[in-house]
């Protein structure tokens, strides 16, 4: 794996330019970005950078939480609160993503999307308003384990630790759900397969293919 050294704020502008030009594959209005990684790489911070460099360079974005769409704790904990094959299949309402944000994302459809569905810290429902994207209006989606859900996105970050930084940036009692980012890497290949990969061990030194 050859990846080139950078600094974030670099990799913050050449991504935002990179979005300035991203049209969607399947003749839509709005791109739709994906910004994965564990949550120990920090993703949704990323996604915040680009969306205030996209700011700055006149172009609209949202940025959306795919936590903010998990399943209700009844079901995603079904079998525990440690299961980490439910942390890998169960945790997204993907029904709720397709419905609320990519949907209304495609071809013909209003572009009008809910940010966010359920808290994940309270289980309770956001009630959150809908927000009207314009045409060209770009979704940054930040999440974990996103790559493996056939979401339609136009362009895919990967934010790679490897697995003794992913361990050691993992707070401890969070460590049950390190076998679903092997299983990831194992299934998904999101290092292969994401068109732009981050490598971000050291966080003060990224390294970056794209």
């Amino acid at each position: 794996m050859r990846l080139e050294a950078i600094t974030w704020d670099r990799l913050v502008d050449a991504l935002a330019d990179r979005l300035l030009d991203l049209e969607p594959k399947d003749g839509g209005a709005w791109p739709r970005v994906a910004l994965d990684g564990a949550p120990a790489a920090r993703p949704a911070d990323l996604a915040d950078r680009i969306h205030e460099a996209l700011r700055e360079r006149g172009r609209p974005s949202l940025v959306v939480g795919a936590d903010g769409f998990l399943r209700s704790a009844s079901l995603r904990l079904e079998h525990g609160h440690r299961d980490a094959e439910a942390y890998y299949d169960g945790r997204l309402d993907t029904g709720a993503l397709w419905r609320e944000v990519f949907g209304p994302l495609d071809p013909g459809g209003d572009g009008r999307i809910l940010p966010d569905l359920r808290d994940p810290v309270t289980d309770r429902a956001t009630r959150s308003d809908y927000v009207q994207l314009p045409p060209g209006a770009v979704l940054l989606m930040h999440g974990s384990l996103l790559l493996h859900h056939w979401f339609p996105f136009d362009l895919t970050v990967h934010v790679l630790l490897s697995a003794a930084a992913l361990r050691r940036r993992t707070p401890e009692d969070e460590h049950w759900t390190l076998p679903a980012f092997e299983r990831y890497e194992d299934e998904a290949d999101p290092s292969g397969t994401a068109d732009v990969l981050v490598r971000a061990d050291d966080p003060r030194h990224p390294a970056w293919r794209g």
